[in-house]
């Protein structure tokens, strides 16, 4: 899992954990999402790498697989990997979400996943507090159409988005067969981009529930809470 022939070790940072005086050394758990089936996933393989990185950084980290997860509100709640996707959400610390870019937007199998992630549960929103930090693959020259948007998204879910972020263009050029990506400018960003997650996850580690606590809704009882954000879908 942590074999990384791109990576220069002399450079790398495997010590955060210890010089960061975080509350909780419990090891951050992130949950790593991407948006394609494909059997020769970019978004995928660039996941995975990522994942490769956490690990080595002293993460647990678990890859949510997409395939066979249905269209949002097109099967029940109680679906098989529906409820997978959401415990994991649960457990998790903080996020990894890796899309391609498809038609200048994230692809549909990476808003599904998001799609299927509840808003709240009750007066509780699951994903409220975590981090996120958000990647994306091109087929051609570099955009950052997807990235911009899964912003949006983490925003709108409360969740930390880290500032780092990778686009890798020209994609089907960064990976050898074995869909291990080449030492790089692109690779040395997703290194960049999981040790920043790596960080600041495990300084909000412990302290996301305090950091996202709201005034306004402190103000509201469990059951008028409750109500409100478990609105009918439109």
């Amino acid at each position: 899992m942590t074999h990384l022939p791109a990576l220069e070790l002399a450079h790398f940072d495997d010590a955060i954990s210890s010089k960061l005086d975080a509350c909780d050394r419990v090891a951050p758990r992130i949950l790593i999402l991407y948006g394609s089936v494909r059997e020769r996933s970019y978004s995928r393989f660039a996941a995975e790498e990522a994942g490769r990185l956490l690990t080595k950084m002293g993460a647990e980290v678990k890859i949510f697989n997409p395939s066979g997860l249905p269209l949002p509100d097109d099967a029940p709640v109680t679906h098989p990997k529906v409820l997978e996707l959401r415990e994991l959400v649960r457990w998790c610390d903080g996020m990894v979400w890796s899309s391609p870019e498809r038609h200048g937007a994230m692809s549909s199998v990476m808003k599904a996943q998001i799609d299927w992630i509840p808003l709240s549960e009750g007066a509780v929103r699951p994903s409220q507090g975590k981090t996120l930090a958000v990647m994306q693959v091109c087929g051609g020259s570099q955009s950052f159409n997807t990235v911009n948007q899964m912003r949006i998204l983490g925003r709108w879910m409360r969740m930390f988005t880290i500032p780092n972020q990778s686009s890798v263009p020209k994609a089907w050029q960064e990976f050898n067969d074995d869909g291990r990506m080449k030492p790089s400018a692109w690779y040395d960003r997703i290194v960049d981009v999981a040790e920043e997650l790596f960080k600041i996850t495990l300084i909000l580690k412990g302290n996301a529930d305090y950091l996202a606590d709201r005034y306004s809704e402190r103000k509201e009882s469990h059951e008028a809470l409750s109500q409100r954000v478990n609105q009918a879908k439109i």
